[in-house]
């Protein structure tokens, strides 16, 4: 019995495989430098550097546990935030706003307020976790 044998087809040319191979990998690591995720922007200060913030210039907020805002000892909605927020940037630029924060405030209120201060150009904002 005689088995059919398939003749050995000779090597062809793989230099287009690798050209292939090339270009992709140049492709992806070109568009791995596109592919950034950028989240939320926060300047932070330097490790060393110290800044002084005067009285004058410090606009204070507090969040206490059940979530409400509190602004010079009165809870304020989101509407009188902004406005005072407002005013302090229109009197002075160098205004800093600083929040604290309850341990037990959910935390869609501080990403909420986080947001609200963003969208209202805060150079400079600050928060703590308020002492129990």
């Amino acid at each position: 019995m005689k088995l059919n044998r398939r003749a050995r087809r000779p090597a062809e040319n793989s230099s287009a495989l690798s050209d292939l191979a090339f270009l992709l990998i140049v492709y992806f690591i070109v568009i791995a430098g596109f592919n950034a995720n950028k989240g939320f922007l926060m300047n932070l200060p330097a490790k060393d550097s110290a800044r002084t913030v005067l009285k004058d210039d410090l606009l204070r907020f507090e969040l206490d546990a059940a979530g409400t805002l509190l602004f010079q000892g009165a809870a304020v909605n989101t509407a009188q935030v902004k406005d005072a927020i407002e005013a302090a940037i229109a009197g002075n630029p160098n205004i800093v706003v600083a929040l604290s924060v309850d341990p037990q405030t959910p935390w869609q209120q501080v990403v909420s307020f986080v947001e609200l201060a963003q969208g209202l150009a805060v150079d400079s904002f600050s928060f703590s976790m308020a002492k129990q």
